[in-house]
């Protein structure tokens, strides 16, 4: 990709183009400065013939025009030792004077002001054209802001933010996001909902820019998009849904620690760039390519951390189980990222069960209160076991698939006191379930566990999913290509 501009010979050039009534107007002062050997070179946009003069030189490629970024024409160019230095747009008689340093220039019978026309070089119909051929390599449109304005607001207010503020997407950062990635930009990733349009690699490493990501998480970034506009994960769905849920994101392999990404202590709060990054640029994206903003398509009651992007990573080497990856048949050395479909996380508090079966019960107890205490089997749910918690496991010589296992075994409730009306509670499950036993969660897949957090304090985290399965949203492992 390259941005060089075409070098212009010492003195005055201008630009033009037939189809602009000032450039007809201006001929016969290009003429006469012809005439002076004044002007070096009349650039001429869509007519090669345009003005008839021995100087005339064609630029119906609109090489010359955009590389100089021309934005109206006619615009004179003041250029030394092959820099311009000065410009001055459309035409007035007295700035070109003034400009030229030419007391007598024009006549009496020509107009002495005309602001000129559109650049051809920044029809937006060419835009895309124009930025692959000569430009960056970028085929997005370029938005220039007025000098007077603060680019930071002026993201915010053309709806472009989650409400914090963002990084300015130029196109140097842009192009330096993308050498994060073996990916071509205009590569095709997904159709993003939920408007179903056309996402590339160079859609997404804009989003990535304004997130505040590093180029080196872009790979983690495109997956997750990968894998969240899927058909099983439904993307569209979580949007449209009025309950408070989006994509959630954890990271295995290699790849958490080459980008720094944090699995200890406040591993799902602030502080750590990739965690806080990572899942801001997905949901960026959905809401900027794919239209899913809040009030909009995006239905939810009252939201969550999830809205804004909540990602963090598995601390593998500290864990005394295979990591989640494993466990789904990838080897250590593959990175991979899950998304799973939830809402905020919340604590669970044990700070006196020393047994593994105590816990396992007391744990099972906090998830039981996630979406609400009567209903089950729908809602799927993650498990972040902190370090003391998993020691209780550890040293009593638990597997991954044991504790998992206990936990739901011991949600396991009676549905007479799960129906609705039941307690005096309207909500809960309809009443052809009377008479039996459910576990709060699926038992071939409904909990996933994790291992994760700092290394003090008797406490893990749940995080409470949306529906499961066909009618809802089911969770994805990819692996994540760079």
């Amino acid at each position: 990709m390259g941005n060089s501009r075409p070098e212009l010979a010492d003195g005055f050039v201008v630009f033009v183009k037939r189809d602009c009534p000032t450039c007809e107007l201006i001929v016969p002062v290009l003429e006469q400065l012809c005439e002076l050997n004044i002007l070096r070179t009349i650039f001429s946009q869509d007519d090669a013939s345009f003005p008839k003069l021995p100087i005339t030189s064609d630029d119906t490629s609109l090489e010359v025009s955009f590389s100089h970024r021309i934005e109206t024409v006619p615009t004179l160019l003041k250029i030394q030792d092959g820099i311009e230095v000065d410009r001055t747009v459309g035409w007035s008689q007295e700035i070109w004077k003034a400009f030229l340093g030419i007391e007598d220039l024009g006549s009496e019978n020509i107009r002495s002001y005309s602001p000129g026309c559109g650049s051809l070089s920044v029809d937006p119909d060419l835009q895309g054209m124009l930025q692959k051929k000569y430009g960056s390599g970028l085929v997005s449109r370029e938005v220039t802001f007025a000098s007077a304005e603060d680019e930071f607001e002026a993201m915010y207010d053309r709806g472009w933010s989650d409400g914090l503020p963002l990084i300015p997407p130029t196109i140097e950062r842009v192009q330096a996001m993308l050498e994060g990635t073996s990916r071509k930009p205009d590569d095709i990733v997904a159709l993003v909902p939920p408007n179903l349009v056309d996402l590339t690699v160079e859609k997404i490493a804009i989003n990535a820019v304004m997130a505040g990501c590093k180029p080196e998480y872009l790979p983690v970034v495109i997956t997750a998009l990968e894998t969240a506009c899927s058909d099983e994960f439904n993307m569209h769905g979580l949007l449209a849904t009025t309950m408070p849920v989006g994509p959630v994101f954890f990271v295995n392999g290699p790849i958490r620690k080459s980008i720094n990404m944090n699995s200890g202590m406040n591993l799902l709060g602030q502080g750590n760039r990739a965690n806080s990054t990572i899942g801001r640029a997905v949901q960026l994206t959905v809401r900027n390519v794919g239209g899913g903003r809040p009030g909009e398509v995006d239905r939810a009651t009252h939201g969550s951390p999830a809205k804004y992007g909540l990602c963090f990573a598995e601390d593998e080497e500290g864990s005394p189980w295979q990591s989640y990856a494993q466990d789904q048949g990838f080897s250590l050395e593959q990175n991979t990222v899950t998304l799973f479909p939830g809402e905020g996380p919340r604590m669970i508090v044990d700070q006196l069960s020393r047994s593994p079966d105590e816990l396992a019960r007391s744990l099972a107890m906090g998830i039981i209160g996630n979406v609400h205490p009567k209903l089950v089997m729908g809602f799927d749910a993650i498990l972040i076991i902190g370090p003391e918690h998993a020691s209780r496991f550890a040293e009593a010589g638990w597997t991954k698939e044991q504790v998992n296992e206990e936990i739901i075994n011991h949600s396991i409730r009676e549905t007479d006191e799960l129906i609705c009306g039941a307690n005096g509670i309207s909500e809960g499950l309809p009443e052809v379930f009377a008479g039996s036993t459910l576990p709060k969660l699926r038992p071939d897949g409904g909990l996933i566990i994790l291992y994760g957090g700092g290394a003090a304090g008797l406490f893990s985290a749940t995080i409470g999913g949306w529906l499961s399965g066909d009618k809802g949203s089911s969770y994805q492992t990819r692996e994540i290509t760079l």
